[in-house]
Parts: C-alpha cells; structure tokens; sequence
C-alpha cells in the first residue's frame, strides 16, 4: 500500500509503501515541523507499521528536511544514488537560502544505481536512474502495484525543474522517454509534488513530451 502526505513550505510529497505485516519503507521524508513530525508518527503507530527503510528519490532540501527527525526517531539512513551526495551533504547550509531551516542529514547507509532491485517483506522494487532533475535522480518503479514513484522527474501536466545546480533539460526529457514511458500504460505515477498520474496521461497529454 503506498499512502502520500504533503509536507513542508515547498508542498512536497512523502510517500509510506507498507507490506501487509507492517514493514514501511518512508520515501523523501519532508516532514519540516513538530506538527508534520508528528502527522507522520501517528500514523506510522495508528497504523502498526514498522519502518524498516528510508529511500530517497534525489536530495533535494524539500525531500529530504524530515532525514535527521527520521534517523533520530527509527534510526533508519537513506539509500540513494551517490551523485546527490552534495546536495545531502550541503543541506544545513543551504536551507536557510530558502527560508528554512534544517538539521544535518545522517550519512547514507548505502548507495543504489540503476538496475538494482530492493527486496523486502513488501513488492519488489525496481529501481530507476533518471538523471536531469538532479544527477542522480532516481524513480522507484513498483510492477506488482502498477506504480513507479518519480520524485520530481515527471509530475502531472510538467517535468521536473532544471535549473537548479547539476539539472539538464535535455538530459531529463531524454530520462523520461527512455525510463518511464516504456513502463506500462496504466502504470500510476506518484509524483514528488502535486497528484497522481499515469504513464498514459503524460504520454498522450503532457505538453513538455508531446514535442519529442
């Protein structure tokens, strides 16, 4: 089951995938408050489930403000592509430029490149390098729940920005046609930002693909 949370200043979404036994792996977590924190928490225990993961689609401020909380409070470090190191790496520094203010993320616990699959008591999951909204961008593709998770690659209507340090327009569209749009067409895309998705939607509707 995959259940979405909008948090932070930035309105970015946090996803839970939870296997029937409970087991969660937290996605970007962006929870930024003691109010968000808490949201979370409570849900997670309501719940019964048992974090046992945190995945991160890139490192970007905005989904990754809720990583020191995390590790403090269920001691999980994230898994992500080495490419955004630097941007986890110059998180408490580059916040306060955005009007936030953050704690220091804990250092990865390992690394996944494309191609790698991730199993665990829930569905498999494939992972996906997407590179061009960040370098080392990463979608986490679901087959047995028809889902990929995007981060901020491809969003209902619109792509990822690129103008931030180590983005590329060219490098995105072309992540996009190569990595996503092969998936199946009822595929749900759950985005960083904004709502769900579908492959077919953006195939058929999105304006920054249709040009291509």
């Amino acid at each position: 089951m995959i259940t979405s949370f909008t948090f932070n200043p930035f309105q970015e979404n946090t996803y839970l995938l939870s296997a029937p036994n409970g087991s969660t792996i937290l996605i970007d977590p962006g929870c930024y408050s003691p109010a968000e924190e808490k949201i979370l928490s409570d849900y997670i225990q309501s719940h019964g489930l048992r974090p046992v993961m945190l995945l991160l689609t890139h490192a970007h401020l905005d989904h990754i403000l809720g990583n020191h909380w995390v590790f403090q409070t269920y001691g999980l470090r994230p898994r992500m592509h080495s490419l955004d190191l630097p941007d986890l790496h110059r998180l408490e520094a580059y916040a306060p430029l955005f009007g936030v203010q953050a704690k220091a993320s804990p250092e990865p616990e390992n690394f996944l490149v494309d191609g790698d699959h991730i199993h665990w008591d829930g569905p498999e999951i494939q992972i996906i390098q997407a590179p061009g909204h960040s370098p080392g961008s990463l979608c986490f593709y679901i087959p047995e729940l028809s889902s990929v998770i995007s981060g901020d690659v491809l969003f209902k209507g619109s792509i990822g920005r690129t103008d931030l340090p180590g983005g590329d327009y060219s490098t995105l569209i072309h992540s996009i046609h190569q990595a996503l749009m092969p998936l199946p067409d009822h595929t749900t895309v759950y985005s960083g930002h904004g709502a769900a998705t579908s492959i077919a939607q953006e195939r058929d509707n999105n304006p920054f693909l249709r040009v291509h």
